[in-house]
C-alpha cells in the first residue's frame, strides 16, 4: 500500500465494464471520509462494431483519469461465464480500462464481485439493488443514479477505499459486521 494513501485524501476511480455498459464511479477517499465526485455510466449496445466500443472505452477511462488524476483505478474482476463470448468480451472491456490506466500510470486494483459486494454490504451475494442502497446509505445521498451499472462502478471505487484503510487504520480484521461495530460505535450512523 502506498503510504502516502493512509495520510491524505486521494481519489479512486471505480469501473464495472462490460461491452454494453460500462459503469465509472469517482470518490474522493481519506482514512475518516468519503466523498462523490462522478459517476456515470457508458451505454455501448448502440455501436454495431465492437472495436468502436472497446476504443470508446479506453478513450472515457483516459478521459476520466485526466480529469480527476486518481491515485488508484479499481476495477471488477471478470466473472466466470459458461458463456465463451460474454466472458470474451468482458475481458476485452476491461482490459481497455486497464489499458487506459497503465498508459496513464496510474497503480491498477482488481476486486472479485463477491469481494466488492461483500466489502460494500457485508453480503458477497448481495444483490444489485441492496449495493446501489447500501452506496447511498454510505455517502448519505439520495442523489444516486438509478442505473445499476453505474452504481456497481461506484461500488468498486467504495470497496478499494474499504481495503485500503481497513488495514491501515487499525491493523485488525473483523469476521463480522457486529465485530467490526463493536469496535467502532462511532462510524455507526443512527445510534
Amino acid at each position: 500500500m502506498n503510504s502516502k494513501a493512509t495520510t491524505q485524501k486521494n481519489i479512486i476511480l471505480g469501473i464495472d465494464p462490460g461491452s454494453n455498459v460500462t459503469g465509472y464511479g469517482v470518490i474522493l477517499s481519506s482514512r475518516t471520509s468519503l466523498e462523490l465526485l462522478h459517476i456515470g455510466s457508458l451505454h455501448l449496445d448502440k455501436y454495431e462494431d465492437s472495436f468502436q466500443r472497446m476504443e470508446i472505452i479506453f478513450k472515457k477511462v483516459s478521459t476520466l483519469i485526466d480529469t480527476y488524476q486518481p491515485i488508484a483505478l479499481a476495477i471488477e474482476a471478470p466473472f466466470f461465464a459458461k458463456n465463451v463470448q460474454s466472458m470474451l468480451k468482458l475481458g476485452r472491456a476491461q482490459g481497455m480500462a486497464i489499458a487506459a490506466a497503465l498508459n496513464k500510470g496510474v497503480d491498477i486494483f482488481e476486486y472479485s464481485p463477491k469481494k466488492v459486494k461483500q466489502s460494500v454490504t457485508g453480503n458477497g451475494n448481495a444483490a444489485k439493488e441492496q449495493v446501489a442502497a447500501m452506496l447511498g446509505h454510505i455517502l448519505k445521498t439520495d442523489a444516486l443514479p438509478k442505473q445499476l451499472d453505474a452504481t456497481d462502478g461506484l461500488a468498486v471505487a467504495i470497496c478499494h477505499h474499504f481495503c485500503q484503510y481497513s488495514v491501515a487504520s487499525s491493523g485488525k480484521k473483523y469476521n463480522s459486521w457486529n465485530a467490526f461495530i463493536s469496535d467502532n460505535p462511532k462510524k455507526v450512523s443512527g445510534k
